[in-house]
Formats: C-alpha cells, structure tokens, sequence
C-alpha cells in the first residue's frame, strides 16, 4: 500500500449499508469529517441486495397523502406484535423520531422515497394499518454516481433479470403481464432494451430500484459531503478502551492501517447471517448437520459483534428468535458452489402451494416469510432435517416462475438440467422426484384444490388477511391468493435461512453499545443488524430491519455531532 498507515477524522463507519451510510451522511451534514471503512470490495452490504423497503408509521409522505393516524395506533399495533404491555425506551424512540429522519433525508439530501400507500402490515391485529407506514427509495439513474457506480454493490444476481433489478408494485406486475399485455409487453420492452444499452455502454445496469436505489442515493449524498471511502478494508480491532473508544485499525492491501476517530465509531458491519458458529449458539436450528443459507452477502460474519465484545459489548443471548427468518432454495453454480434465493413472493401467488417431506400442509403459505420458516420448524418431527418443498402448477410457473427458475418465455428444463427446478406430470411422478410421501401429496392437493376452486382455505386461512391479499393476484378472484393446481407439476426445495440477523449488540436510545453494566462505551455506536433489534427477536412488519436501522443511524449522527434533539 501507498501513502500513509495512519487517517485520522472525526467519525469512522465499519460497514457501507443503509444504516452506516444513515449515520455517515447526518455526521457529514452536521460538519464532521468522516471515513467509512467496507470490508467488501463494494458498498452496501446487504442493503443494495434488499427490497429497500422501510417501516415508518406517520412519515410525511403517507401524511402528504391523506393517510392521517394518531400516534396510538402504530404503539397499538407494535405492542401487539412484541407482546408488551408498554413499548421499551427503544421502541418509542423508533416510532417517534423515525419520520424526524425521513424528513431529513428528504430535504437535505438525494434520498427520495415514495410511499407504499398499498402496502398493509404483516398482520391483521389491533392498531394494524392498510398502508402509509411503508417507504421505498425511487429510482435512481446510476450515472449521477458517475465511476463511483463500479463501487456500488449491484443486485443479487438469481433474483434480477441478467443483473437489472425489478422494483415491486407496478413494475412487477408489467413483468408478470408481459406475454398477455400490449402495455406491459412495451414497458418490459423499453426496461430491456434500456439496460442492454446500459451494459454494452457501462458495462452494468443503471436504472436502479429498491435497496440498490437507495444505497445509490446515500453513496451520491454522502459524496456530496466529502465522506471518504475505503473498500477491501476489513476492521481487526478497535483503537482504544471500554472508557473510550477512538478509531480502529483497517487491514488494507495487506497492511495494518490506524484510523483514528476524535468523535468515535459506528459498527454497522451486517450481522452475523454467515457465522455458522455464532449462529449455532444463538439458533437451535442450526447445527453441523443442518447450516444455515442466508440470502445477505458472505462478508457478514459477525465483524461488528466482535469488535463490540472485545472492549466490553455484550450481544443479545435472550430473544425470541435470533435471525430474520426466510426460506430460500440454492442456485447451483458453475464453480461447484451455490447463492442462495430467497422465496419472498411467489409462495402468496396463486398456483402454489407448500408441503414437508410427509405431503403435507404446514402453515399459511402467503404469510410472511419469518412466519413460515417457524411453522416448517415446529411441524418438522425431532431429529428429522428442517426442510420443504414448494410446489407450483404449469399455469403459475409460465406466469410467476419459482424461486429462480424464471417464468415464459424461459425455458423450464434449462432449470431442470441444472438440478434446481423438479417436475412431473402427475403428482406421484413429482413427489417420486422429490422425495415426497406421494399419498400424502395427493390427498393435500385433492383437499387443497377442493376449497382453493371456492377461494377458501379452511386448513390455514390463506388469502384472509390483507396482507395475503396484497402478496397475492390482485385481479384474481375469488381469493387473490387461491386457486386449484393442475398438472403437469413443478417443484422446488426450501431450506433454512435468512434475510439477516436480530441479535446484536445491545444500545441505548441513541445506538452507543452498552457494556454489562448498561453504561455507554464512549465513542462507539452500533446501528442496523449490529444493533441489537428493538423488538426482542420479532418480525412486526416489512421493513422494520432498514426502518430502525436507518432511524439510528440518523440518531447516532447526530449524537457523535453534538445534535441530539432539534436544529
């Protein structure tokens, strides 16, 4: 390496998500010099792979819209959800200064969002709502990053269409319509044509969407302020004691480099989605014989986790689940290995259904993703391994696809030959494929597709909830979430994993990391998924990972630059 082992500035970032970049960006705005530190050799973590979505009741945007609630409500929902009388110090904060940040971002930097008026909470419980609490980042043209889009992280390749993201809502729904739509087949056709253009001029797609829009967004504002970045530069140790903590040292092309930080650090390094180890202590579902297959990128091993333990942090040991849940079937890869796909849309669609090893239903599959990987745990007999089988119908296959294995006009036994997607003409011949007891597929479907030709589902209710129905097909009815399978059959194996990790360092309200006496360690912060969550190891909603993740981060900003409370 070239030039000096020592930088000195104000604040130090250990990791380039949504959440570090929160706090880089608010530190920044209010005057501090600021470096942040990416063990990758790109930025934005897990967030430039998500969906993008934050959980923000009461934001201005659904206000802007007519979408007026008093505060009780989103506390009366949230209660529900976390099983508490009263709301913690954490969760009020959260609830009342999130929409304080969202404010921020919009008017003093590149973020914009645009609020998810049709998105509904998880749930239908007390004080849940129909929409307005959700906000995505808007698109983005990856040009007014300029050489700085190489750094930017781009979308998980097995979920974008040859490395061009599809946003949600209305953009999916064209995608989904394209062989039956003249006015989808023109957006699908504009889409394309525009990011083969951009590949053969940039080498990668610039119309940006979801987390990678708004990771873009961050990166384009923190540059604007003058935040300096360092990628391949993995954090070893912190600088300083459990009295104070005052930068930290950087491995950089092989060499040690001291980053001193006169005002402190933010751990944001991503969770521990990928250390098997910690995970085992942490998780009962994860063991030699049973890993653990997240969908958030392999640098996440519990960096941050680490270096707060090391001057006196303590991670949470005592929620009620210690990972965010998900389902995810694995993509061969031409070295032998595999990426993991997460399963976060189509199970919801009609056509599908999902079974064990036994034939059988075990929970609603339209229901969030957390949900169903904790009903395939309770439902898996002792002793047997934690896995399932999605299962799809010709129709729904041509219409939605399955995991990766992408719909018409993609060929289905180019997935076959790759040994992803099973599929048989009859129900025995897919569960034979399978290994699935064939008696006990026939008699779920003959009983599922008995009440699904009725729109019902007497077994699990799928299709009842509000939020069924938004995952489900609008226009369809009567359930936007049912309907019979017919053959020929497709089939595709769920296993254990996750969208990232609950368990965290634990904080205070302003995200400095406490130590076993619940005092704050001077200098150091954790935000996004190396901050404890707020919710003691439950899933309230979509969007409650990048919410309080972006909403401390903004806290800690301001905090570290001596603004807590207005200005």
């Amino acid at each position: 390496m070239h030039g000096p082992r020592m930088l000195e500035c104000d604040l130090l970032v250990i990791g380039s998500g949504a959440s570090g970049l929160a706090a880089a960006v608010t530190a920044a705005h209010y005057g501090l010099k600021v470096i942040v530190a990416e063990k990758a050799t790109q930025l934005g973590g897990t967030s430039a792979w998500s969906g993008g979505w934050l959980w923000i009741p009461r934001n201005a945007l659904a206000k802007a819209e007519g979408q007026q609630e008093s505060a009780e409500e989103p506390d009366r929902y949230l209660r529900s959800q976390v099983h508490q009388d009263q709301l913690n110090e954490l969760q009020r904060t959260y609830l009342e200064r999130g929409p304080e940040m969202v404010d921020f971002f919009q008017q003093h930097t590149a973020v914009r969002f645009y609020s998810g008026t049709r998105m509904p909470d998880m749930r239908d419980a007390p004080g849940a709502a129909l929409g307005g609490r959700s906000l995505c980042a808007q698109p983005y043209d990856g040009r007014a990053l300029g050489d700085w889009i190489y750094k930017l992280r781009p979308p998980l390749d097995v979920i974008s269409l040859g490395g061009m993201g599809i946003a949600g809502g209305v953009d999916l729904g064209h995608f989904f319509n394209a062989t039956t739509s003249l006015a989808s087949m023109k957006h699908v056709t504009k889409r394309l044509a525009r990011h083969i253009w951009d590949v053969l001029r940039y080498g990668r797609g610039q119309q940006l969407v979801n987390g990678n829009a708004l990771v873009a967004r961050l990166l384009r504002s923190a540059l604007d302020l003058g935040v300096e970045f360092l990628t391949s530069a993995p954090a070893v140790q912190l600088i300083g004691t459990a009295k104070q903590i005052s930068g930290a040292v950087l491995e950089i092309e092989g060499q040690r480099v001291e980053v001193l930080a006169r005002r402190g650090v933010v751990l944001a390094c991503g969770g521990f989605p990928h250390n098997q180890a910690r995970l085992a202590q942490l998780t009962a579902q994860t063991t030699p014989k049973q890993p653990h297959y997240s969908a958030a990128p392999p640098e996440n091993t519990g960096d941050g986790l680490r270096l707060g333990e090391q001057v006196g942090g303590q991670v949470a040991d005592d929620l009620v689940h210690a990972v965010a849940w998900a389902p995810v079937s694995l993509v061969p890869r031409s070295n032998g290995q595999y990426r993991n796909f997460p399963h976060l849309i189509d199970r919801a669609k009609p056509g599908f259904l999902a079974v064990g090893a036994d034939g059988q239903r075990f929970t609603n599959e339209a229901d969030c993703y957390h949900d169903f990987m904790n009903h395939l745990f309770a439902s898996t007999p002792a002793g047997k391994p934690y896995a399932a089988w999605l299962i799809c119908d010709h129709k729904a296959r041509n219409r939605y696809g399955i995991g990766w294995a992408k719909p018409f006009p993609f060929w289905a036994c180019y997935y076959q030959y790759k040994g992803y997607l099973f599929r048989g003409k009859t129900l025995a011949e897919l569960a034979k494929a399978c290994g699935i007891d064939a008696a006990g597929l026939e008699a779920t479907v003959k009983r599922f597709n008995q009440y699904a030709a009725q729109g019902e589902d007497p077994d699990f209710g799928r299709g009842r909830s509000a939020y069924n129905k938004a995952q489900g097909e609008v226009l369809h009815g009567p359930n936007p979430s049912l309907r019979p399978l017919q053959g020929p059959f497709y089939a595709v194996k769920l296993l254990p994993g996750s969208l990232g990790t609950f368990a965290g360092l634990k904080t205070d309200a302003q995200a400095r990391v406490l130590n076993t006496e619940g005092q704050a360690i001077p200098g150091l912060f954790a935000v996004g998924n190396d901050m404890n969550t707020a919710f003691g190891g439950y899933y309230p909603s979509g969007g409650i990972t990048l919410g309080p993740g972006m909403t401390f981060g903004y806290l800690a900003g301001r905090t570290l630059a001596g603004h807590q409370y207005g200005g």
